[in-house]
């Protein structure tokens, strides 16, 4: 069960990176079709790293990805209403949802853990700024996403490499290549914004 809930949790974040990053640079009409893509994957994957994470006592990066599906589906809904402005109040719906589950996965490791004092809450805590501060940008269409996709990624693999998890550690440093290509990308042909 673990191996297969690697495959399906891992190779649905890194067809989203690969779709993110190949929308870079391309037609708005291609763009836009791969970014739906892009975001409807990561949605798909988020079971399978949730049951990963609790499992492993990842209290902070499974309230994460819980807590950000609300933010994965602002970001759809951005890039399928094809609107300059977002929707202010889906913005803030996702936004309270996300710190909502953040806090609670904080607190929780705390309880857990009695206090912050191991490796896996610091890589935690990388990917957790990461996811959250990635996914906003990425759902406005700025640029900057992609760095925190990379603080994401690197933390992430290094979690997955230290609690066994090779297949996932594997797949983070595949993603993180294609969120270098896309940000890479990105900034030659987009102008930056935040």
């Amino acid at each position: 069960m673990d191996l297969l809930l690697q495959i399906w949790g891992g190779g649905f974040y890194l067809l989203n990176k690969v779709f993110f990053a190949f929308a870079e640079g391309k037609a708005e009409t291609t763009k836009r079709k791969l970014k739906i893509l892009g975001w409807s994957i990561y949605i798909l994957g988020v079971p399978a790293w949730v049951i990963i994470l609790v499992g492993k006592h990842d209290w902070i990066a499974a309230s994460i990805e819980a807590g950000g599906l609300p933010a994965m589906l602002f970001g759809l809904c951005n890039v399928y209403q094809n609107t300059e402005t977002p929707n202010k109040i889906f913005d803030f719906i996702a936004s309270c949802f996300t710190y909502a589950f953040l806090i609670l996965g904080v607190c929780y490791s705390v309880y857990d853990y009695g206090g912050l004092p191991s490796v896996s809450q610091f890589l935690e805590t990388g990917v957790m700024v990461g996811f959250l501060i990635g996914s906003y940008l990425l759902a406005k269409n700025s640029v900057y996403g992609w760095l925190f996709f990379m603080l994401m990624n690197g933390s992430m693999g290094s979690l997955m490499w230290i609690q066994d998890k090779p297949i996932l550690a594997a797949q983070q440093a595949v993603s993180l290549c294609f969120v270098i290509y896309g940000f890479t990308v990105a900034m030659k042909t987009a102008r930056p914004s935040i």
